[in-house]
């Protein structure tokens, strides 16, 4: 005995049975038609088929219903379709009058329920559109809600005082632009350069701080943007030592083909690269970590840059709007309770403040990580344009960090991290010295901006090696992504409360 199956394996798919055409039977008490009446053996061609979970092959043959009998495993898994679609199922039961196996109207199945966590079914389209529609929905309520309460608070002139008290003196952009003019070109002995670079850092690190602590005309915000930029000037005039330290310690040869370029041009090799030029292309460059032949893109993309720049420009206004219009009144109203100490009530007003400072900071990072970096990048042509991975997508504390901010992870893992490893420090004090520094710098462009020291967003740094031993032990997959994003959404509120709480006090002599 062969069977033969011929057709597309779905509609219009035939069994031909070389058999002796008597091993048929008729079911539901259908008589045999003429076309098999003896025992001759021939071709018999079966349609409608359907295989029941006991292997028993039934189908329609001459107008007939018939049932040939049980099949053997290897002609079952030669099925194409084994059990049939439940659409071919059902379209055989209609034909023959709604009737199934034994004409008990059969329309059950062994099968799980779709949500259920042992179904294979994985297509939630519909859930997570009705999820953005409550979001979209609630936020709009929120936003109604807050137009009511307070009006339109949003004041576009009132930005550039929190930059500048007196529009004639402009004390932190002449902090930025004098540590970009202040680069210079010498030629020293490996000592003597080595005392001036640990000056020259060191004036840097201290040098906008005594500024922005010396002269009340800084503002908390100017005094930040002041700071920011003298740290990516220290990080990266770290690297460029580094790196042509270590340029001066091998071999040229070595050093000359130790990072090709992908394009196939033309490359500089130690100590050609010590140009004023290539010192300030990797200054302004968006990375923190110096190589002497950086990967370059083709040419400006006209287009791309648009984009990019329109983004700039849209998610600007945008953060302004938020934070006027929704945070600040959300923060005046939480300084009572904070005064109070009312627990209750301040736990309320940091709910309430979660929602406005996490869309801030999901806009931030978009218009700094991705529209901003990309346009600097696009103008340089530097062709590495990872600034940040799928941190989205962490299960754990520790991935986030190591993929949110792509550029200061290379620059903590190339220049602090492994260095430590080398020195012989083993692997988990080398990760907590990380986080001390990283602790330290955010930190320093917090307290020295409002002119306060209180060490928050210091304990906040150094609270998440707990926490990320916590989730890495305790919580896996979809649990250990909640974890990173509730200490995302309740973590950031908290230190700004804790922060604009004691400013208020500090400024304002407790009279919130």
């Amino acid at each position: 005995m062969s069977i033969v199956i011929s057709g597309d394996g779905l509609t219009s798919l035939s069994l031909t049975l070389h058999c002796n055409r008597s091993e048929l039977r008729p079911r539901l008490g259908n008589s045999a038609p003429a076309l098999l009446i003896g025992p001759a053996a021939g071709p018999v061609e079966m349609r409608n088929w359907i295989v029941d979970p006991g292997h028993v092959c039934s189908g329609e043959v001459a107008g007939s219903w018939f049932e040939f009998g049980k099949l053997d495993v290897a002609v079952k898994h030669g099925c194409p379709r084994d059990p049939p679609p439940a659409g071919d199922h059902q379209r055989g039961e209609e034909r023959r009058g709604g009737r199934g196996e034994g004409g008990t109207g059969r329309c059950h199945r062994l099968q799980e329920s779709l949500l259920s966590s042992a179904s294979s079914f994985s297509n939630y389209r519909g859930i997570l559109n009705w999820c953005v529609v409550m979001l979209v929905l609630s936020n709009t309520r929120l936003f109604l809600e807050n137009l009511l309460r307070y009006g339109i608070l949003v004041d576009p002139i009132q930005v550039v005082s929190l930059f500048l008290k007196d529009p004639y003196r402009w004390p932190a952009m002449c902090l930025v632009i004098g540590v970009y003019l202040s680069l210079l070109k010498g030629s020293f002995s490996e000592k003597l350069g080595l005392f001036i670079h640990c000056l020259n850092l060191s004036i840097v690190l201290v040098f906008p701080v005594a500024t922005v602590l010396l002269l009340p005309s800084v503002t908390p915000v100017g005094g930040a943007f002041a700071l920011s930029a003298y740290t990516i000037v220290l990080l990266k005039l770290y690297s460029y030592k580094d790196v042509n330290k270590w340029c001066r310690e091998r071999d040229q040869v070595f050093v000359r083909n130790l990072r090709p370029p992908s394009n196939g041009k033309q490359t500089v090799s130690y100590p050609g690269n010590l140009t004023v030029k290539d010192l300030y292309y990797f200054v302004f460059a968006p990375t923190l970590c110096y190589e002497l032949n950086f990967p370059r893109s083709a040419r400006i993309r006209l287009g791309f840059l648009l984009r990019r720049l329109f983004e700039m420009l849209l998610l600007t206004q945008l953060l302004v709007g938020l934070i006027q219009q929704w945070m600040v009144p959300v923060i005046r109203s939480s300084m009572k309770p904070f005064e109070e100490m009312d627990f209750s009530r301040m736990v309320e007003h940091l709910l309430r403040l979660a929602v406005p400072n996490h869309f801030i900071w999901l806009i931030f990072f978009y218009w700094f990580f991705h529209s901003s970096m990309n346009l600097v990048a696009e103008l340089l042509r530097f062709g590495d344009r990872e600034f940040y991975r799928d941190w989205w997508n962490s299960e754990t504390v520790t991935y986030f960090w190591q993929n949110w901010n792509i550029p200061v992870h290379k620059w903590c893992l190339r220049h602090f991290y492994k260095p430590l490893l080398r020195r012989g420090l083993n692997k988990w004090l080398s990760q907590a010295a990380v986080f001390l520094l990283s602790a330290f710098f955010h930190e320093y462009l917090v307290s020295v901006p409002l002119r306060m020291f209180r060490l928050w967003a210091f304990m906040g740094m150094m609270a998440q090696l707990p926490l990320a031993w916590l989730v890495a032990r305790f919580l896996r997959g979809n649990y250990g992504n909640a974890a990173v994003w509730m200490s995302l959404i309740i973590g950031q509120p908290i230190a700004v409360m804790m922060y604009v709480h004691d400013y208020y006090i500090l400024n304002c002599g407790g009279d919130v």
